[in-house]
Order: C-alpha cells, then structure tokens, then sequence
C-alpha cells in the first residue's frame, strides 16, 4: 500500500504498516512504505510554495486597508498647485474633469493647465465652457499641442508642454492627471497633506477604475491587483528598495524633485511613463508614494472584453523590456501560479490535492480585498484564475505587436516600435 503526505509529522503518522501472518510459525512480518513524490505532489508542493511567497514576501500587496488613503481636509501650510492635464479627444469626459478640479478644497490656490493634444473633437471648447459655468474661468489655461518630435509618447509631450506652462505660476505642487479623472473635492487636500506631513517627492493614487459591465467586473480588480503584485506599495515608499512605481492618473510632485530629473524629457519615450518617472524621483533621492484613492475615480468605461485587451496589450511587453526570455517566463510563471493549482484538483493524489485547495484558498483571500474594494460580491474572487489567463494572452499578443511594428497603440498612434 502507498500513501503521498505532506509535513514531517503527518508523514510519520501516514506511514503504512503491513502485516505478513503467513509467515511460518504465525510471526509478524511488519514493514513500511513510505510516501512517495510523485509528480503531481511536487507540482503541488511547487504551488503552493509561490503562493506562500505571495501572500508573505511581497509586501502585503494585496491589503486594501493598508494602501487606502481615505480622502481628508488635513493641516498643511498655503500652498500653490498647478494642474497639469493632457487630453486627446476626450469630450465625452473633459467636463466633469475639469469641474471637479476646478472645485477642489484646499487651503491654497489652484490653476488647471489643459493641453489639447491634437483632438480631432470639441475637448478644448468643451473645457473652457465647464469652467465658464461654474464661474471659474480665470483658473483655467487651454493651450494647443505642438507637433509631436520624433522619439517622444504623444502624453508625455503635451504634459511636457503643460509644465513650461505651469512654471509662470510657481507652483509649491504639480498635479499630473488625465482628462478621464474625476476627482472628489477633498483629492488635492489629501494628497497635498500627505506629502508636506511625510515630506514626499511624489505622491500617488491609483483611482477607482470604472467597475460596472461584466468585462470590467472581471478583468479591473485583477489590473489592480497585478498591478500592485508587481509594484508593492510598501516597497514603493521603502528609501532602501529598489521598486519605484506610480499610477499615472493621478501624481502630486514638487517641482523641484521633478528639476533634479530633468523633466521629461529624462522618459520622454516611455510608454510606461508613471512608473518611469517614480523611478526617475527615487533614482535621484526623492521620496515615493502610491496608495489607493478613497473617492476619486476614472470615468472611462471598458464596455467589452475586446476595449480591455487593448488597453493590455498596449504596454504588456514594454513592461518585460521586449525580453523574449522574460516573455517565456512569464508565461511560465502565470500558468504554474494560477492554472496548475486549479487543474491539480483533478489529480488522483489526495495529498496533492489538498495543498492545491491550501495554494486556492491563498488566492482568493488575497484577492478578495481588491474585490471588496470595487464593491463587488466575494464571488468574483473566484475568477482570478480565469482573469489570469486573459492578461497572459493579452501580453503574448503584445509582444507579436512589438515584433510586428506596431506595438503600443494608443489613439491613431505606435508608441512602442
């Protein structure tokens, strides 16, 4: 008889005892068989391993209430923000963004600096009309993008533009964020707060995604999740790591840690351009932060499968550095992460199978907070498997855009050649 285990102790309880009585003379013969490693036992143990580095050695990613930086008036000194918006084509959404940033609560002043980046629709007038409505139309500069130079991302080109701009008004703080944000009124208040308190360089908040189709209820909590699997935000905020990153919608920075990088045109061809600016910051001894937004959110709705596989596939490869070595694996790593430990419930190992529960049950809690946080029902902590599977082939059909020439589409444009 053989039996698989798992754990010292319970291997020494599991060991099987088999007792020859035909033996002549009537004597006991007793021996015993110990566990054996099959593969599907090591597949387990393999598992369950990575996940136990996950939920444990990765900064506790995964806990909402750590990142969660509730929005909060403050105590702060008078300070200047100037708010640095690029927009491209965005007239279904440029209103209600500038409104709520045109309505801010803070103990400072405030400009709003709309670059228009070669929008084909009504984005500018749009934007001028939603400030002249709620009177505040002296706080709002509309300027129209110049032609995009060769080797630098149309967003970081008209933010560029944007901040020469913002520098007449000497601003204590720059507020980066897109024409997509709609910002609750206490946003600056808290971000401005957080970063004289902790005397911050950068500060950042990943907003609410828009969660309401079906699509979105699958594939947005998993974004953020993936997201913060890959830049920990505990690692982020540690001086002495080396992990910087940063959500690009919404990034409060001083304008004299941004000077010690030379702007942007220190990345002025990233398409990951959040995350290489952070990197630039704390590069140059500038102190990082990125947390989760309480109220402000994005109003770009991903309607179908189809609208969130682009927005994947438009920087999924950048982010392995073009590697076809790195490509492999991860495409290695996300099958042993989160299909191995599903398709191990069908093994005919009993002991397998229960680390594979173990490995399951350590992915659904850890994803369950980033479910609760999209008000969602704990049910779809359940199709992160599933969720995996489409970022993975989402990466792969990156990497064929890239090595086809047409990698990073974004609005009419290949940023990533």
């Amino acid at each position: 008889m053989r039996l698989a285990a798992f754990g010292g102790a319970a291997t020494d309880a599991l060991q099987t005892r088999i007792i020859n009585l035909n033996r002549p003379g009537g004597e006991e013969e007793v021996s015993y068989n110990y566990p054996v490693l099959t593969l599907p036992l090591i597949g387990a143990l393999v598992v369950l391993l990575i996940w136990l580095v996950i939920v444990f050695g990765r900064g506790r990613f995964w806990s909402v209430r750590n990142h969660l930086l509730p929005a909060s008036r403050g105590e702060y000194r008078p300070v200047r923000v100037c708010a640095v918006v690029p927009a491209r084509n965005e007239a279904d959404t440029i209103a209600r963004t500038v409104t709520a940033l045109l309505r801010q609560k803070f103990n400072g002043t405030l400009h709003v600096i709309i670059v228009d980046d070669h929008s084909v629709d009504q984005t500018a007038t749009i934007a001028t009309r939603a400030a002249e409505a709620i009177g505040r139309r002296a706080a709002l500069t509309v300027i129209r993008g110049e032609p995009l130079p060769e080797g630098w991302t149309g967003k970081l080109w008209a933010v560029s533009q944007g901040l020469k701009e913002a520098h007449a008004f000497s601003p204590d703080y720059l507020l980066l964020t897109d024409a997509d944000i709609e910002h609750c009124s206490l946003t600056i208040s808290t971000l401005v707060a957080k970063a004289e308190r902790e005397q911050l360089a950068l500060t950042s908040l990943m907003v609410r995604l828009h969660c309401c189709t079906l699509p979105e209820k699958m594939m947005i909590p998993a974004f953020v999740y993936f997201f913060f699997l890959l830049y920990p935000p505990r690692w982020i905020a540690n001086p002495d790591a080396r992990t910087a990153g940063a959500a690009g919608g919404c990034m409060l920075v001083r304008p004299d840690a941004l000077a010690r990088t030379a702007g942007m045109e220190s990345i002025h061809g990233e398409i990951i351009d959040d995350c290489a600016l952070a990197k630039a910051i704390k590069g140059s001894g500038g102190s990082v932060w990125l947390g989760l937004a309480d109220a402000s959110s994005s109003l770009r709705p991903y309607d179908s499968f189809r609208k969130i596989f682009k927005m994947i596939e438009r920087t999924a490869f950048n982010q392995l550095k073009h590697s076809t070595l790195l490509l492999i694996g991860t495409i290695v790593g996300m099958l042993l992460t989160f299909v191995l430990p599903i398709a191990l419930l069908l093994s005919r190992s009993p002991a397998a199978t229960v680390l594979a529960i173990v490995a399951i049950g350590l992915m659904v809690r850890s994803y369950l907070s980033m479910v609760l946080y999209y008000r969602l029902s704990p049910m779809w902590s359940l199709a992160l498997p599933a969720s995996a599977c489409f970022y993975l082939w989402a990466t792969f059909k990156s990497a064929w855009n890239f090595w086809w020439g047409h990698g990073g589409q974004w609005k009419g444009r290949a940023q990533d050649r």
